[in-house]
């Protein structure tokens, strides 16, 4: 496809995406460092507390699938202002909360702007000409995960001089100034999938969401074999199976089975998948393991400012991997580049697990798994890229992003169920806890490793993409027959 942008347009289109997904990004971390802050202001429980991450994953693992194909649908520039006003909106919702009630609503709100993602992707892959796809993708991709650890850096320095309702303020203002500029400056893709949505999908997509995250989220409270915890993973799974059967037989299928069947796509969403439960989990345990008093026989009694910097190391390295993901995809690969960030985020895991007692082991620590994140998660996003035909980018990649939050929804709470597993003085996990859930993190990376090795080449996932039209082709003509109904 040949790319009619100049540079500076292209450019400005760039900067435009990186300040609406740095938005998000902040906004799922910022919280984590401070929800016993929120907890004490808000007079609520800790069970209640932790909603409002909980809430923040589920909407944004409803919406951002669903959104990136109303993107690939009419417009992705369109969406994208559509999507940065609605996190702007529920900014403004929790910044001026007094009560959990409307700070969890607000926190729903703000996960709509999920879809940032898959419409960047999309939006780089319309836009940018064809040698800067790559790095383009790359950098939104370590920016996505940047923000991550950018937010639990920044949280203490905002609380301790501000208040916590300015964790909010601030990416407001970074999202209003991306969504005006993104109306002034992005150009509308000419990339277009005609069709419509199919609701009954969307409704299924959200059930089985919505009953896998909520069960897995309060299953450390509920217990695993509870009866609640059971019965929504068996709802989940039936209405899962429901929305696999839809989406087969629609026309217009929200989520395109054949596409989620493609070897450089489902290898992918793999390795999301098991990269997600350990980066979400890293960052909500992480800085409660550092602020555990010494006294405890483990921890640096670290406060918020601390226990941040503690991750600053992992938060530049993700970063400027990022930068370098185009050059590095050119020069080993970008399946070499998942591979490589794999095993080095493995070891960092492992070296959390086992080497915790003295600070330069927490900033080595740190340090290579920002290497290692920051290296798959751009690769990742570039093989996506690859892999799909244009006009599935958003869906795709969306998917791909959504997967990585269940991921880390379902980690989060398996870490939290082996962390508190044995409690000792004053109610505080046992130093075998942590070395336990860092060890299982480490684990699912090598299952990563392997899964990473699945993934085909770009070659072989650039035939995938090229051969996808004709099954689709060959579906229509199946359609055509009366053999296939429309969900």
């Amino acid at each position: 496809m040949t790319r009619s942008l100049d540079r500076a347009s292209y450019r400005a289109t760039f900067t435009v995406l990186l300040l609406g997904v740095s938005a998000y990004a902040l906004l799922q971390s910022l919280v984590l460092p401070v929800l016993s802050t929120i907890q004490h202001d808000l007079h609520t429980s800790q069970s209640t507390v932790t909603w409002v991450l909980t809430a923040y994953l589920l909407s944004a693992s409803i919406f951002t699938p669903i959104l990136g194909r109303v993107g690939d649908m009419v417009g992705k520039e369109r969406m994208l202002v559509v999507t940065l006003s609605a996190l702007a909106l529920g900014s403004v919702m929790a910044g001026l909360s007094q009560s959990i009630g409307l700070l969890i609503l607000g926190r729903v709100v703000q996960g709509i702007g999920g879809a940032v993602l898959p419409l960047s992707f999309g939006i780089i892959r319309d836009e940018f000409p064809s040698t800067k796809v790559a790095t383009g993708v790359g950098v939104v991709a370590a920016m996505a995960a940047v923000g991550g650890g950018a937010g639990i850096v920044l949280a203490g320095p905002i609380v301790k001089h501000l208040d916590y309702h300015w964790l909010f303020w601030i990416p407001l203002i970074i999202t209003v100034i991306a969504a005006v500029c993104a109306q002034l400056f992005v150009p509308e893709s000419p990339v277009r999938t005609p069709g419509r949505i199919s609701w009954l999908a969307a409704v299924l997509l959200s059930g089985w969401l919505v009953a896998l995250l909520l069960g897995v989220s309060q299953a450390p409270t509920w217990g695993w074999g509870s009866d609640k915890v059971i019965g929504l993973v068996a709802v989940a799974i039936v209405i899962g199976a429901a929305w696999v059967l839809v989406e087969s037989r629609s026309r217009q299928p929200l989520i395109d089975m054949t596409m989620m069947r493609v070897p450089a796509v489902w290898t992918n969403n793999l390795v999301a998948f098991l990269f997600g439960i350990g980066m979400y989990s890293v960052m909500a345990f992480l800085p409660e393991f550092l602020q555990t008093p010494r006294s405890a026989g483990y921890g640096f009694g670290a406060d918020i400012i601390q226990s941040g910097l503690f991750l600053l190391p992992l938060t530049v390295t993700m970063f400027l991997f990022g930068l370098l993901s185009g050059r590095i995809a050119v020069a080993i690969g970008s399946k070499s580049a998942v591979i490589i960030g794999s095993i080095v985020s493995a070891g960092a895991y492992l070296m959390l697990a086992f080497a915790h007692t003295q600070a330069w082991e927490i900033y080595v620590a740190s340090t290579l798994l920002g290497v290692g994140l920051g290296l798959a998660f751009s690769a990742m996003s570039n093989l996506i890229v690859q892999a799909v035909p244009a006009e599935q980018t958003g869906v795709a990649s969306g998917m791909n992003a959504n997967i990585r939050t269940i991921g880390g929804a379902i980690g989060a709470a398996v870490m939290s169920s082996i962390v508190t597993s044995e409690l000792g003085i004053h109610g505080r996990p046992l130093a075998s806890g942590y070395t336990t859930g860092f060890a299982f993190l480490a684990a699912m990376t090598v299952v990563a490793v392997v899964a990473a090795i699945f993934i085909p080449s770009a070659t072989a996932a650039r035939a995938d993409a090229d051969h996808e039209p004709h099954l689709q082709n060959a579906e229509l003509a199946l359609l055509a027959g009366g053999t296939i109904t429309e969900g």
